[in-house]
């Protein structure tokens, strides 16, 4: 019998309004019952945010899977915060079911900064070195009793396999789209990459939108929903989704990773980008464009190293 997870069915997302996080805070916080709540511009998808006054931010998970989360964040955000080298999100409050909402959430400070982008940053190698730095001591933290990877982060931290049939259904639809035997090949590699089994601390979705930058600088790292124990080659997927050649090139040597862990690292990158070519394929907006730079990205990079 087959020791690879299974993703089961997709979550049944629910949607969260601000009427509904304004009761839920004046019934059990009611020392910010006066505090307005507004919706986060682009805020999340496993997770809705809002605003809590200025200074706060009501994060409240979309479905049942994406709960399993809070508690993992309430135990150990505090732990992380002191060994990281940039602010983290931690919890200021737990929250309960109720208002017609079925599911804990939480209470986090509000972190200034914008969503990373290329043309927001401001120096591409700096930036990535800083971004290693942040994972590098992420790596370091103890890993005594820390979650290991399950269904509260997607089995972020376990075998790429997990994700072999979707990669597998994806680059059978981008035929004649895309250079499916290059990815097909690039994907077994990774598949076939051994890690050695030495455990460390991994964020699990080093993306964009979790990456902040103020003044065009790495100023802090945020959603730690995949956060987990286990291989940590998951974040190795920033290096083709954000980073430029040279910005990847000092990416991997801050994180002197090795040939093995790069290449996971690139399979991490390349399941999800096939996933998300395969949707948008008859598309022509903006996921659909990025998804296809990303791909172009890995064969490029796959094709001359270095």
């Amino acid at each position: 019998m087959s020791t690879t997870p299974t993703l089961g069915p997709p979550p049944r997302r629910r949607t969260v309004g601000a009427d509904q996080v304004r009761r839920l805070v004046a019934g059990q916080f009611p020392r910010w019952a006066g505090l307005p709540v507004r919706p986060v511009s682009n805020g999340g998808w496993d997770n809705r945010t809002f605003h809590l006054g200025d200074e706060m931010s009501a994060r409240l998970p979309s479905a049942a899977e994406y709960a399993l989360a809070v508690a993992k964040e309430q135990r150990w955000l505090p732990v992380l915060a002191p060994q990281v080298p940039l602010p983290i999100p931690v919890p200021l409050a737990e929250g309960r079911p109720g208002a017609g909402y079925p599911f804990p959430w939480s209470i986090h400070p509000w972190l200034d900064g914008t969503p990373a982008s290329a043309d927001g940053i401001a120096d591409p190698v700096r930036f990535a070195t800083g971004l290693a730095g942040f994972l590098a001591a992420l790596r370091k933290v103890d890993t005594t009793g820390a979650p290991r990877p399950g269904t509260h982060n997607w089995f972020r931290g376990a075998t790429l396999r997990t994700y072999d049939e979707p990669a597998r259904r994806a680059l059978a639809k981008l035929t004649g789209h895309a250079d499916v035997d290059l990815a097909g090949e690039i994907w077994q590699v990774a598949l076939d990459a051994r890690w050695d089994g030495v455990e460390s601390w991994f964020h699990g979705d080093v993306a964009p939108g979790n990456l902040l930058l103020r003044n065009g600088e790495l100023a802090a790292v945020i959603d730690f929903g995949t956060c987990g124990a286990g291989d940590p080659a998951c974040d190795v997927a920033i290096a083709w989704t954000l980073l430029t050649p040279d910005g990847r090139r000092a990416f991997r040597e801050r994180l002197s990773l090795d040939e093995a862990t790069w290449a996971r690292g690139r399979g991490w990158a390349l399941w999800k980008t096939l996933v998300t070519c395969a949707q948008t394929l008859d598309r022509a907006d903006r996921e659909a464009t990025e998804a296809q730079r990303v791909l172009a990205e890995i064969l490029a990079e796959y094709r001359t190293p270095g």
